[in-house]
C-alpha cells in the first residue's frame, strides 16, 4: 500500500507556494544607508516565520486538493477457524413447529412453540457470534438457491442475513442438488486458506440424478470442502438416518441423499436432530471440530490523508494571524492611528 494522489494534476499548482518568498515593493527601505540602523532580530524572525507560514499554508492546501493517501490493498490475517458456507433450507416445511420430546410422548401441543426456522436461526446466530476468526457465507434455498452474503469476515452482515430469513414463509419445494452446486461455486477461484465446510441445515432430502451427483462429488473434491448436514427430523414418520436401512435406502429422499453423502471421498458428517436441544448440541459439536489455523487476505479500503493537510494549512494561517498580531503590537499609537515606526 503505497502513497498515491487521487487528483495529482493539482500538484501543478505547487510552485505557487513560492510566491511569498518574492520581494514586494513595500519591502523597499527609503534610506540611503542602513548600516547605522540597530539590528532588528525580532523583526527578522517575524519575517522568516511569516514567509514560512505563508509557503506552508499554500503548499499544504495544494497537496490536500491533490488527495494524498495510501492505496487500498490486501492484508494478511491469521486466526483459528474455517471458511463456512451456511446453506439453510427455507422451504415451507421449515415453518412447522418444533415439537419437544415431552409433547411427543403424549403432552399437550402448543401452537406458540417455535418453528424450525426460528430455532435454527437463533442457533446459527450464536454459532456465528462464537467464531470471530471465521469467514462466513450465507445461502438460502427452496425452489432455487439464493446467494445472500458472499464470503466475508464482517459478521454483522451474516447476522443481518440470518435475521432476514424470518420474514415471510417458505416455498414448497426443496431442491438440494441446485443448492449444493451453487454452494460449491462460491468457493471456486478463491485462494485456499484453511479448512472449508458447507453447513447444510435442512429437514428434507432429494433424489439426485447421476450427472448432478458427479458434479457435486467432483466439486467438493476439487475445492477440498467438507460437508456437514444438520438433518432436522420432522416427525415419527421421517426416516431415522442413524439406523442402517435395508432395501429402502434408495426409495426415501433423505436416505438416498445420506447414502450419496457417505459415498463421497471428502469428509462428511451427519447430525440428526429431533428438537431444539439436539440442534444446539450439534452446533456445539461442529464449533469444537472446526478450530484449525486459518490465514486469509483481507482487502482494505484506500486511506485518504487530505484532511490532515487541510488542518495543517489552517494552522499555518493561524500562525500568519499571530505574526500579524505581534507586528501590530510593535507599532506605537499616534494620533489615534497605528503608524509604522520610523527609524
Amino acid at each position: 500500500m503505497g502513497l498515491d494522489f487521487a487528483q495529482p494534476w493539482f500538484l501543478l499548482l505547487l510552485p505557487l507556494a513560492g510566491l511569498p518568498l518574492l520581494r514586494r515593493r513595500s519591502d523597499t527601505l527609503a534610506f540611503s544607508a542602513i548600516a547605522w540602523l540597530p539590528a532588528d532580530r525580532a523583526g527578522r524572525l517575524a519575517g522568516l516565520l511569516w514567509r514560512a507560514f505563508a509557503v506552508a499554508a499554500m503548499a499544504c492546501a495544494v497537496i490536500g486538493l491533490a488527495g494524498p493517501g495510501h492505496s487500498g490493498g490486501e492484508v494478511l490475517r491469521s486466526g483459528r477457524g474455517a471458511e463456512v458456507l451456511i446453506l439453510m433450507d427455507r422451504s415451507s416445511s421449515m415453518d412447522a413447529n418444533v415439537v419437544p420430546k415431552d409433547v411427543k410422548a403424549g403432552g399437550q401441543f402448543n401452537a406458540s412453540m417455535p418453528t424450525k426456522s426460528e430455532v435454527v436461526r437463533g442457533l446459527l446466530s450464536q454459532f456465528v457470534a462464537r467464531r470471530p476468526d471465521d469467514r462466513f457465507a450465507f445461502m438460502a434455498f427452496s425452489t432455487s438457491p439464493l446467494r445472500v452474503v458472499p464470503f466475508t469476515d464482517d459478521h454483522t452482515l451474516v447476522q443481518a442475513a440470518l435475521a432476514a430469513t424470518g420474514i415471510g414463509r417458505g416455498l414448497p419445494d426443496t431442491l438440494m442438488g441446485k443448492a449444493l452446486l451453487a454452494a460449491i461455486d462460491e468457493f471456486s477461484g478463491r485462494r485456499y486458506s484453511g479448512s472449508r465446510i458447507v453447513l447444510v441445515v435442512s429437514d428434507g432430502g432429494a433424489q439426485l440424478d447421476e450427472p448432478t451427483r458427479e458434479r457435486i462429488r467432483a466439486g467438493l473434491a476439487r475445492e477440498r470442502i467438507g460437508l456437514y448436514w444438520i438433518y432436522i427430523r420432522s416427525s415419527g414418520n421421517s426416516p431415522d438416518l442413524t439406523q442402517e436401512g435395508s432395501g429402502s435406502m434408495d426409495s426415501v429422499e433423505e436416505m438416498a441423499l445420506h447414502t450419496f453423502f457417505r459415498s463421497l471421498a471428502t469428509p462428511y458428517r451427519l447430525y440428526q436432530t429431533d428438537d431444539a436441544q439436539m440442534m444446539a448440541a450439534a452446533m456445539s459439536e461442529i464449533d469444537k471440530q472446526q478450530n484449525f489455523p486459518l490465514s486469509y487476505f483481507r482487502r482494505v479500503p484506500r486511506v485518504d490523508h487530505g484532511g490532515g493537510f487541510f488542518v495543517a494549512a489552517l494552522l499555518c494561517c493561524l500562525g500568519l494571524l499571530l505574526c500579524r498580531a505581534v507586528q501590530l503590537q510593535a507599532w506605537p499609537l499616534r494620533g489615534g492611528r497605528w503608524k509604522e515606526r520610523e527609524a
